[in-house]
């Protein structure tokens, strides 16, 4: 049966994962045979999977699979992305409280802040939106957890967006990049931390993990300090470019959002189904097993496709850019075990980002073609240009 599945080579020129090609392979099959193992393209499946305990996190696996070596390659095996189990779930104990709704929400006001400044400098100009707003909102977002001044957000935001090179299918290139930033980052982590343990730091999300941490060893604590910078700058970072991106494509969109500040939520979340920043949630196999008439041998990886997941007419019937719509859940978070730690912060920065950008600007629309990463692995627009007006 395995022979006859569709193929899908993940890594050619060109290629996207919310392309006719992978649309065309759902029609025929859940999933389909790629370079990296499978590729799990329907919502059902999907969602299973994500949950199955015959599997385990896949991405830690990424490293050694694409020939990275150094400090980001170590980071990462040892990350709690990475951990499975008892280890596991003790790091996420301390993210999860030190990132409490309570606390998260508490940080609207400031991201709200960080947004109007800077959407200031867009008016009824053409701009790079990537350059002039996300990513410095991405960067001030983060340093706002840290509890580090603006005056920092420019280099860790730099250093972040740097990580994410790692998680690109042409990553190889970028090595000496990601490498540097990720031990920049960690000498960071370090500082924060002591800075907390002398008590000049209660509130931060450092301040925070350290009280939650009980006794867990300094390095776990400065690890899950650098994925949370990592994660809270890259994807916010990413993911406020194509949700942009595509009000700029869908104008109509645009004006429901600025009619209803209620749809905002719903906005975050169709944007992460439409164009995904993480285009796919990894697990791979413990175990041979049959799945849905597949034999999946131990050691293989499966990637969630969260576009084609995500739009399957078969959980979404009929399904178009539309964020008035509620639908079934998508997996830009993942699932599971493993569901992005960072999924509230994510989603509570970038519906600040969007409420001040809604309520400022009448109208957004293309100023030029974007220079977008490959539509792989992690991807991002490197440049967007964009035109506002009030």
């Amino acid at each position: 049966m395995n022979g006859e599945l569709p193929y899908l080579d993940l890594t050619a020129p060109g290629f996207s994962t919310k392309g006719a090609e992978v649309l065309a392979a759902r029609d025929r099959h859940w999933c389909a045979r790629t370079p990296f193992g499978l590729a799990v393209l329907r919502h059902r499946e999907a969602g299973m999977l994500l949950r199955d305990r015959r599997l385990r996190q896949g991405s830690y696996a990424w490293p050694d699979r694409m020939e990275l070596e150094g400090s980001f390659a170590e980071f990462w095996k040892r990350s709690v992305i990475s951990q499975e189990g008892e280890t596991h779930k003790a790091q996420r104990r301390i993210a999860l409280a030190a990132l409490s709704e309570t606390y998260v929400e508490s940080l609207v006001p400031e991201f709200e802040r960080i947004a109007r400044e800077l959407a200031e400098s867009l008016e009824d100009r053409a701009c790079e939106f990537i350059h002039d707003f996300t990513e410095p909102f991405a960067g001030r977002a983060i340093t706002t957890l840290l509890g580090l001044p603006d005056s920092e957000a420019h280099w860790v935001a730099a250093d972040a967006t740097s990580l994410g090179y790692a998680m690109a299918v042409d990553c190889i290139r970028y090595q000496p990049e990601f490498n540097t930033a990720c031990d920049r980052l960690a000498e960071l982590a370090r500082s924060l931390l002591a800075h907390a343990r002398r008590g000049a730091d209660t509130e931060s999300v450092v301040a925070r993990m350290l009280a939650a941490a009980g006794d867990a060893e300094a390095g776990i604590l400065e690890d899950l300090v650098v994925i949370s910078i990592f994660g809270g700058v890259d994807t916010t970072r990413a993911q406020l470019g194509f949700a942009l991106a595509l009000f700029a494509r869908h104008p109509d969109q645009w004006q429901l959002l600025r009619n209803d500040p209620e749809l905002v939520p719903q906005a975050v979340d169709e944007v992460i189904r439409t164009w995904p920043t993480t285009t796919w949630s990894t697990r791979e196999a413990l175990d041979d097993f049959e799945f849905g008439g597949v034999r999946i041998a131990s050691g293989t990886t499966l990637h969630m496709l969260v576009h084609s997941s995500g739009t399957d007419p078969l959980a979404v019937p009929g399904w178009q850019f539309d964020i008035t719509q509620r639908r079934k859940m998508h997996f830009g978070f993942g699932g599971g075990a493993h569901h992005c730690l960072g999924a509230l912060v994510a989603r509570t920065d970038m519906a600040a980002a969007l409420r001040v950008l809604a309520g400022k600007f009448r109208t957004v629309e293309s100023a030029g073609e974007p220079d977008l990463q490959p539509d792989s692995g992690n991807t991002s627009p490197n440049a967007l240009p964009l035109r506002f007006r009030r």
